[in-house]
């Protein structure tokens, strides 16, 4: 899997745990709808931090929490 892949993954898990929609995450963090959805659809390459830290404040999580999932796991990220 592709790290954008991952993360993509992530953000969905993490839509379901705080019932969410894309939409809602994308309207409550500031984040461009259009932007959102083209990371979800991997047409992003590489996502950007910031998009990532303002999801993580919105949910109130840390930072590491997003990144703390067998999804991001070096045997599972491609090159």
């Amino acid at each position: 899997m592709y790290f954008k892949n991952a993360v993509s993954e992530r953000i969905y898990e993490l839509c379901k745990e705080f019932n969410y929609t894309p939409n809602k995450l994308a309207e409550l963090s500031s984040i461009p709808p259009t932007t959102l959805q083209d990371l979800l659809s991997g047409k992003v390459a590489n996502p950007s931090s910031y998009i990532i830290y303002k999801i993580c404040r919105t949910l109130k999580i840390e930072i590491k929490v997003f990144f703390d999932s067998p999804l991001f796991s070096s045997s599972n990220i491609d090159d």
